[in-house]
């Protein structure tokens, strides 16, 4: 069973924008009288009227999982940890949070820090929830105002995900921080060369860095690259875990090698 307090002490209500506490053993409520039901999985849909996006679906998930969880990304998540140190007890917002793997990185290096898993899909959520007894999950659209309290997080985190900037300084805290990782334009290039992965703007980082500008003050840029050796089972995974997978029919290109490229880019709030 979730906690429901805990998941309370993160959220406004997505009407009025009130706080949301526990009002029944499966509600959160707000003063102004709205109500909202936990999924018994453990986590709250404060979508309300849907979005025009797509969450992740239950294939997608089991091929993230299948690159995750072999450490394929494991330097990735290294480099986020590293980003965000130090945090001891801390509340970290994932933002297009998925299965949970960065978060759980994040939670593994600061014992006192609580997470929120925030995705689109419910069944991502599910599965975030599910991995960690220090996760409370939020199903919610990343582009639309956050039902997220705000000043109540101290480290937004978005790995290869949507960003809403002006949303994420809201809910941080004065010297709140603030770490994005983006892939650079050579991330996966040899699967991308036979058409089957949607193509990364050269200037990823650099889009994000302007686009912070104004509410952030930069901390640090590092880029992570290495080569992945692949196999056939890893090509397909590498092209069914992300947006690729719901424009790509064709086979993965046949290649022994890949390299993985990210900008792991912090801030803090202005």
């Amino acid at each position: 069973m979730a906690d429901l307090t805990r998941l309370a002490s993160w959220l406004r209500c997505p009407v009025c924008g009130h706080d949301l506490e526990q009002v029944d053993r499966l509600t959160l409520g707000c003063d102004a009288g709205h109500r909202h039901d936990v999924n018994k999985r453990g986590y709250v849909s404060l979508l309300g009227g849907g979005s025009k996006f797509l969450g992740d679906t239950a294939d997608m998930l089991d091929a993230r999982d299948a690159v995750l969880e072999r450490g394929s990304y494991s330097p990735i998540a290294d480099g986020l940890v590293a980003a965000a140190a130090p945090m001891e007890a801390a509340r970290i917002l994932d933002a297009g949070a998925g299965t949970g793997y960065y978060l759980r990185a994040l939670l593994s290096a600061a014992p006192g820090a609580d997470g929120l898993a925030l995705d689109l899909s419910p069944a991502a959520v599910t599965r975030a929830v599910r991995s960690s007894p220090r996760i409370d999950g939020l199903v919610a659209d990343t582009w639309r105002p956050l039902p997220v309290r705000s000043a109540s997080v101290d480290l937004v985190v978005d790995v290869f995900a949507p960003r809403n900037l002006p949303e994420f300084r809201r809910v941080l805290r004065p010297g709140g921080r603030l770490v994005v990782v983006v892939p650079r334009e050579d991330h996966l290039a040899s699967l991308r060369r036979e058409g089957t992965m949607l193509d990364i703007p050269a200037d990823k980082g650099d889009e994000v860095s302007a686009a912070a500008a104004a509410l952030y003050a930069p901390l640090a840029r590092e880029r992570i690259t290495y080569a992945l050796p692949v196999d056939e089972t890893l090509r397909r995974a590498l092209t069914a875990m992300g947006p690729s997978a719901r424009h790509a029919d064709a086979t993965p290109a046949e290649v022994a090698e890949t390299t993985v490229s990210v900008d792991v880019l912090s801030f803090v709030a202005r």
